[in-house]
C-alpha cells in the first residue's frame, strides 16, 4: 500500500507534515508490506495554480498512491480525490511522517467521506 504524505521537508518518515497539502515542498511516499514500512520515497512538489486545487489532485494521483493522509483539505479537492477512488485520511496532530503511519496502521485515523475541511485554496 503506497500511502502519501504532504511535508514540509525531504527527511523520508521523520520529515515534519505539510499543513496544507498542495502547497507542501515535498510529498513523502511510503509503502507499507503487512504494516510494515517496505519503502520510502520523497518528491518535490511541482506546485499548482489556480483555484481549487486541481493541479494537486492531479499531481498527488500521479504518484499512483492507494491513500493520502492530510491535516486538513478543502472542499473540491476532497471531492476531487473522492471521485478519483483515493482513500483521504485525517491527521491533525501527529508531527511526523512516522507517528501519523503508526495511527494509520493502528486503524485511528479518521477516513472522509469526500469532506472538506477548510476553505483555503
Amino acid at each position: 500500500m503506497r500511502i502519501v504524505f504532504p511535508t514540509d521537508e525531504n527527511m523520508g518518515y521523520l520529515s515534519k507534515r505539510g499543513a496544507h497539502f498542495g502547497k507542501a515542498k515535498f510529498y513523502t511516499i511510503i509503502t507499507l508490506e503487512n504494516n510494515e514500512i517496505a519503502d520510502v520515497e520523497v518528491q518535490e512538489n511541482p506546485g499548482h495554480s489556480g483555484g481549487a486545487c486541481g493541479n494537486a489532485v492531479v499531481n498527488i494521483m500521479n504518484l499512483k498512491p492507494d491513500a493520502l493522509v492530510v491535516s486538513g483539505i478543502g472542499g473540491a479537492p476532497a471531492e476531487g480525490f473522492k471521485k478519483a477512488g483515493l482513500d483521504l485520511f485525517f491527521d491533525e496532530t501527529s508531527p511526523t511522517v512516522k507517528e501519523s503511519i503508526n495511527l494509520f496502521v493502528a486503524g485511528k485515523l479518521e477516513k472522509s467521506s469526500g469532506q472538506g475541511t477548510c476553505s483555503v485554496n
